[in-house]
């Protein structure tokens, strides 16, 4: 079996510090290497693998602000068409730019669908209904108007995150975009009112909604921001926390920062949206709220989730061994 894999080429793949796509490609590619799978990886010049690598962009443009955005897109995905014949399956990771280009070739493509930006790119999608074969990575997030080969969810390599059954400090993380989707300022309300400390860790993605919401909180005492950070801190972070907080203020399509933390034994706050009843299961691994009051009922709670059963969770349902042998059910379905 010759998979092509299509990493975006915003970030490096894996990632140094931001970039979920990214990351998801790479664990994917990395696990089905380890099986046995003849996978070239479509990604920036300086990504790291196992599988055969091949780049016309050198670095990610989101990293060389000289580079422009669509050009590089264009290059990236022109070059995994024009090779298409070589290979039994593509696997496409890149939103719905590269769907454009099935009709024009025979080998099939997957497409992992990781959310919807606005319903405006649908039209895409549903005009390839009958061409691809669409991935949901959580049944929340899947569209009525499109047909769906499987739905699988996001693994992690849970070895990575260490188990904290006693952190020894008393705090609040939270871990993602600096974005009203993801509620920042809903989670430094939530720390206020329920007397934690919050540690804030993500790219600012909204540099408006910082100015106004986020940064005049911050006295890098009771509320601190630090930035994108790598895995070994992030893992240091979450781990170490009481309590991850969630409060999305949009249909989260799965979240892989709930993950992560919960591979920590880290329970997590989130606000009843999207994915998050798929993920967490309330009062055992973390809380599911509707406001910003039930939030902070639930921080004061926090001690009846046994952390143990937090990671349980992720060894059970969300590994990245998990998620490697679904896709390679769906690629021999595909292929047979």
């Amino acid at each position: 079996m010759r998979i092509a894999m299509i990493s975006p080429v915003a970030w490096r793949t894996p990632p140094v510090h931001y970039g979920p796509w990214e990351r998801f490609a790479s664990l994917l590619t990395e696990g089905l290497v380890k099986k046995g799978v003849d996978v070239t990886l479509f990604a920036t010049g300086d990504s790291l693998t196992g599988a055969n690598l091949r780049a016309v962009i050198a670095r990610g443009y989101e990293e060389n602000k000289e580079s422009d955005a669509k050009v590089c897109e264009c290059l990236h995905i022109s070059e995994v068409f024009e090779q298409a014949e070589s290979f039994d399956l593509i696997h496409n990771n890149f939103d719905f730019l590269p769907l454009t280009f099935s009709r024009l070739v025979k080998t099939p493509v997957v497409t992992t669908i990781h959310g919807f930006s606005s319903p405006k790119i649908i039209p895409v999608y549903k005009k390839y209904n009958n061409v691809g074969y669409y991935v949901a990575i959580s049944n929340s997030d899947k569209s009525p108007e499109l047909k769906y080969a499987a739905t699988i969810y996001h693994g992690i390599d849970v070895e990575n995150f260490t188990f904290n059954a006693k952190p020894l400090d008393k705090y609040l993380i939270y871990f993602g975009r600096v974005h009203h989707d993801k509620g920042t300022k809903e989670a430094i309300e939530i720390a206020r009112m329920s007397g934690y400390r919050l540690i804030m860790a993500g790219i600012i993605q909204d540099a408006s909604y910082y100015r106004n919401f986020v940064e005049p909180a911050i006295d890098n005492e009771n509320i601190i921001f630090l930035g994108s950070v790598g895995p070994e801190k992030r893992n240091e972070i979450l781990g170490n926390a009481s309590a991850l907080l969630h409060p999305i203020n949009f249909r989260e399509p799965f979240g892989l920062a709930v993950v992560e933390a919960m591979a920590c034994g880290t329970p997590v706050i989130a606000f009843n949206r999207g994915s998050m009843p798929e993920i967490i299961t309330h009062e055992k691994d973390g809380f599911l709220v509707s406001s910003v009051d039930e939030a902070v009922d639930a921080v004061h709670s926090i001690g009846k989730i046994n952390r143990e059963e937090c990671r349980k969770t992720v060894q059970n349902r969300f590994t990245a061994d998990i998620m490697v042998d679904n896709y390679l059910k769906l690629y021999k379905k595909i292929l047979s």
